[in-house]
C-alpha cells in the first residue's frame, strides 16, 4: 500500500501541474475562502471543523465495532482475518475516509491560502506521518489515539512555527523536522522492543 500511495500521488501531483501549468489559480469567491478564513464567533472556521472531525473518529474508533476492527487488523492482520472480520472492507473504508480527510484539508489550505496554489502542501508527508507517531502511535500499527495525533499534529505545529519565527532557514527547518521524525521512529523501536 505504501509503494502505491506513493505512486498515486506522484501522478496526481504531476497532473495538477499539466494542467494548471504550475500557475496558481486565484478568484475562488468569498463563500469558498470563508472555509479557511472565516470565523463563527471568535472561534476560527477550520478549527470548528477540526473540532468535528476530531469528535467524529474518537467516536468510531473507540465506541464501534468498526474502530474495534480497524485497530485488531493493525495490531495483527492475519489473526483478525482468522477472527471473522473482513479484512479487505475495512482497509477500503480506512483509505477511504483518509482519501477524504486528505480532501478535506486540501479544501481548507486552499481557501486559507485564496487561491489553488499546485505546489501547496508538497513536504506536508513527513508532518502528516511524524504527527501520529509522536503521539503515540506505532509505526506497526494497533497502537495510537485520535487525541494522541492531535497532540502530535500541534507538537509539529509549534516547531514549525517556532523555527519559523526564529528565522531558521525553510532547508534546515527540512532537516530538523527530519531529526525529530528520526528521534520519534527509534522511540516506536524500543517501546515495541519492551513490550515484548
Amino acid at each position: 500500500p505504501f509503494v502505491a500511495t506513493l505512486s498515486v500521488m506522484a501522478v496526481g501531483r504531476g497532473l495538477t501541474l499539466v494542467y494548471t501549468q504550475g500557475r496558481p489559480i486565484a478568484g475562488l469567491g468569498e463563500s469558498f475562502v470563508f472555509w479557511g478564513t472565516g470565523k463563527v464567533g471568535p472561534i476560527p472556521v477550520p478549527v470548528l471543523i477540526l473540532a468535528l472531525v476530531f469528535v467524529g473518529a474518537y467516536v468510531v474508533l473507540t465506541r464501534t465495532r468498526f474502530g474495534l476492527y480497524v485497530y485488531a487488523i493493525g495490531g495483527n492482520e492475519e489473526t483478525a482475518r482468522l477472527a471473522g472480520i473482513n479484512t479487505e472492507w475495512i482497509k477500503i473504508a480506512v483509505y477511504v475516509v483518509s482519501g477524504l480527510t486528505s480532501a478535506l484539508t486540501g479544501v481548507l489550505l486552499t481557501a486559507r491560502l485564496w487561491s489553488a496554489q499546485p505546489t501547496a502542501g508538497v513536504g506536508l508527508e513527513l508532518d502528516a506521518i511524524a504527527a501520529p507517531v509522536l503521539g503515540g502511535k506505532s509505526l506497526f500499527g494497533g497502537v495510537g489515539s485520535v487525541g494522541g495525533t492531535l497532540v502530535g499534529a500541534f507538537i509539529m505545529g509549534v516547531l514549525s512555527n517556532g523555527l519559523n519565527l526564529l528565522e531558521v532557514s525553510a532547508y534546515y527547518q527540512r532537516v530538523i523536522k527530519g531529526v525529530v521524525f528520526i528521534l520519534a521512529v527509534m522511540l516506536d523501536l524500543y517501546t515495541k522492543r519492551r513490550r515484548r
